[in-house]
């Protein structure tokens, strides 16, 4: 600010120096008319370095602005509660973090100053003007409540449409991320064509609410740059009347037409300064409604840390539900898993079995009831450490971009090559990886797409045993391999599960037989528990699963089908 305000300053010098240049014209001061040029040019150099300046510093701080915002935002993501994600998509929450952050660094860098340039601009010559003739700088000053007027008109109907470019580009973003993410169904489908029509769709809606944008701002532009024209028009009619009358010299003349000029140029750049302006803050509107979105799960103030023993889990009357519905996921839980057991968890879809175990590292909060681990209530203890102390196996693991050995040695910071072998062994999965060309080093594709199901699935449990947890999720983890892959699953899941409290969720007798106890879920209720014998004599309901084989399915069809073909397949 500061230097914009002293190029600006120093710029008002030059109609000064152009009138006084005329004067020596008309004296025929040839000498005086050299050292006024040379005066003219060193104004300028001296204006040219600070405009410089200032750009690079604006550069560095709309950078560090960014920088900051980015880094801020990317934290607070890894803040928030898993809840938050679930009505959430990512290509929205990534479109955040790029194009609107980009938006707002663009107005601070560019817009903003040539806002301050041109007030000072503005200040500056508007208050020489009225020194050198107030009736005459009055008229040209007289047009700024006009520009004022159509500016705040302009600001009150642009926020709203850039507003809404911001959200359809955040949509298109998502569309986009979808469909890259989801690339393979669309390909087993034959899909493309529909997914194009959808981008189409989305791409349609962007370029509308531009042009509707634009539009708004072709109509401005030219109305701020034609009103500083009737000040221009009224200081050549009635300064000339007065030149002519002889009442001003020509010199004081031309230095007020200089000054004029000045401020014809700010006042235009005021239109685009505006929607900069509009647009930078519809962009850090979206960026706000994340960072001021307080995280529901936090550590208490008096956090402790997790007690001694042997992960005893421990739910006691449990009642859930999503913040985003009003119906209850779980209901009245009431469970005691011993410290180092081994305890599956069967129940038909929807019947709340990965929401149950989500609890236990308290991904959510209960709405009643409490869960202990070694005695402890999970909500009186750091979340972060509570976790270390978690391990999940899914059924469909998430593995970065990056090197095997990475993503076993994921879960701990301190892990030695040693250990990644010696639990990709443990994992079975060891020899597989030794006979690739780079070994641990070898980079697998993006969640892991050039391994296959098998594969993921025992580096998943490879870092599970490199986590070393109290307690062990094992979500799934065996229902989409074949009986060999299985096998070998079964016989690394046993290397893990050993010595530690462990939730089984399976849909396969083979798997549940790893258990030492069998709790049956249904609408969110513990219906009956027990080994598999006892509940095939008295538990219905896990009777019907068990005879089924525990079958869930997907049904996926072409882009039309009937409600009735919908219900046949599922």
């Amino acid at each position: 600010m500061l230097l914009a305000a002293f190029a600006m300053g120093i710029g008002t010098a030059i109609p000064l120096l152009a009138g006084a240049a005329v004067g020596r014209v008309e004296d025929g001061d040839s000498q005086g008319l050299v050292l006024i040029s040379l005066a003219v040019v060193g104004v300028g150099l001296l204006r040219a370095g600070t405009s410089i300046g200032r750009r690079i510093l604006s550069g560095k701080v709309s950078l560090g602005v960014e920088h900051d915002l980015r880094s801020k935002t990317y934290s607070h993501l890894q803040d928030l509660e898993i809840g938050f994600f679930h009505d959430q998509q990512t290509g929205q929450l990534m479109s955040r973090a790029t194009v609107d952050l980009q938006v707002v660094r663009f107005f601070l860098g560019y817009g903003l100053i040539f806002m301050i340039q041109s007030a000072f601009t503005i200040l500056f010559a508007g208050a020489i003007m009225v020194y050198l003739d107030t009736t005459l700088g009055l008229m040209v000053l007289a047009t700024m409540p006009f520009i004022v007027a159509a500016a705040a008109r302009y600001g009150k109907r642009a926020r709203p449409a850039v507003q809404e470019v911001q959200q359809r580009l955040a949509e298109l973003s998502a569309d986009v991320e979808e469909n890259i993410s989801g690339i393979r169904v669309v390909k087993a489908f034959a899909r493309e064509d529909e997914r194009m029509d959808r981008f189409k769709h989305s791409a349609q809606r962007v370029f509308d609410q531009n042009l509707y944008s634009t539009k708004l701002s072709a109509f401005n532009d030219p109305l701020l740059g034609f009103i500083p024209s009737i000040g221009l028009a009224a200081v050549l009619l009635y300064g000339g009347n007065l030149v002519i009358d002889g009442q001003m010299s020509l010199a004081h003349f031309t230095s007020f037409y200089f000054f004029v000029g000045m401020l014809i140029g700010p006042m235009r750049m005021l239109g685009s300064s505006l929607g900069s302006a509009q647009r930078a803050t519809a962009a850090g509107a979206r960026i706000f409604e994340i960072l001021d979105r307080a995280p529901q799960i936090e550590a208490a103030p008096d956090a402790k840390p997790l007690p001694e023993g042997g992960g005893e889990v421990v739910f006691e009357h449990v009642d859930f539900r999503f913040p985003t519905s009003d119906r209850l996921i779980l209901k009245d839980i009431d469970l005691t898993v011993p410290a180092g057991g081994t305890i599956a968890i069967v129940g038909g879809t929807g019947s709340g079995k990965t929401t149950l175990v989500s609890l236990v590292s308290r991904l959510y909060d209960v709405d009643a009831g409490a869960i202990t681990v070694d005695g402890a209530d999970v909500r009186t203890l750091d979340p972060v450490e509570l976790r270390r102390n978690v391990a999940f196996v899914a059924e469909d693991s998430f593995l970065f971009s990056a090197s095997i050995a990475d993503n076993i040695a994921y879960a701990r910071d301190d892990v030695t090559d040693q250990e990644i072998r010696e639990a990709a062994h443990r994992a079975q999965i060891g020899q597989f990886v030794e006979q690739l060309a780079d070994g641990y080093d070898t980079v697998i594709g993006e969640r892991g797409i050039t391994l296959s199901g098998g594969q993921r699935q025992r580096v998943a449990i490879a870092r599970a045993l490199v986590a070393d947890p109290r307690i062990l999720i094992l979500d799934d983890a065996t229902s989409s391999v074949d009986a060999k892959t299985e096998q070998e699953i079964k016989t690394a899941l046993t290397e893990v599960m050993a010595g530690r409290t462990t939730f089984v969720i399976a849909h396969r007798l083979s798997t549940i037989s790893l258990a030492d106890t069998i709790v049956v879920l249904d609408d969110g209720r513990v219906v009956d528990h027990g080994t598999h014998d006892e509940l095939m004599k008295r538990c219905d309901q896990y009777r019907a699963l068990a005879t089924k084989g525990m079958p869930e399915s997907v049904f996926l069809t072409r882009k039309d089908p009937t409600a009735t073909e919908i219900g046949a397949g599922l």
